[in-house]
C-alpha cells in the first residue's frame, strides 16, 4: 500500500481529476486547503521576497492537497489520470504528485471487511461501574 499525496495548482482541474480517480478505483480521499511557501511568504510580506517576485503571488491561489491510501499497482493507473485531468506536472503552476510506501494501514474499505477484533455481543457487556460513596462526594 501507498499514501499517494497530490498537491494541485490547478483547482480547475479538480473536479475532474478527483471524478477521475474515482473512476479508476480510488474509493477515498482526503483533501485539504493548502498555500506554498512563496504564496505564504508573499502574503506576510516577509522581506524575503523582493518586491517584483512578490508581484507574482499577488492573486489568491492556494492549492488543494490530496491524501489517499492506494493500492501498489494502482500507481501507474493514478499516474495516467493526473497527467490527463492535470497536465505534465513537470511544467511550473500544475502541481506534485508523490508516494509514501505504508508498512500499516487501519480503517480502510478493505479492513472493515474483516474486522481484527469481533464486539462483545450481549451477555459479554459489562454494566458501568457505579460510584461508591467517597466518589459521589468528592464529584
Amino acid at each position: 500500500m501507498k499514501l499517494m499525496v497530490i498537491i494541485l495548482n490547478r483547482l480547475d482541474a479538480l473536479e475532474a481529476l478527483l471524478e477521475g480517480l474515482s473512476s479508476v478505483g480510488v474509493g477515498g480521499a482526503t483533501i485539504i486547503e493548502s498555500s506554498g511557501m512563496a504564496m505564504t511568504l508573499s502574503r506576510l510580506d516577509s522581506s524575503v521576497l523582493s518586491s517584483s517576485i512578490r508581484s507574482l503571488f499577488s492573486g489568491d491561489e492556494d492549492n488543494r492537497t490530496i491524501f489517499s491510501v492506494i493500492k501498489d499497482e494502482q500507481l501507474e493507473v493514478v499516474r495516467k489520470v493526473v497527467y490527463k485531468t492535470v497536465g505534465d506536472l513537470s511544467k511550473p503552476n500544475t502541481g506534485i504528485l508523490f508516494t509514501v510506501p505504508l508498512d500499516f494501514v487501519e480503517g480502510t474499505k478493505k479492513g472493515r471487511e474483516k474486522p481484527i477484533i469481533k464486539a462483545a455481543e450481549g451477555s459479554d457487556k459489562k454494566e458501568p461501574k457505579q460510584k461508591n460513596e467517597d466518589e459521589k462526594s468528592s464529584g
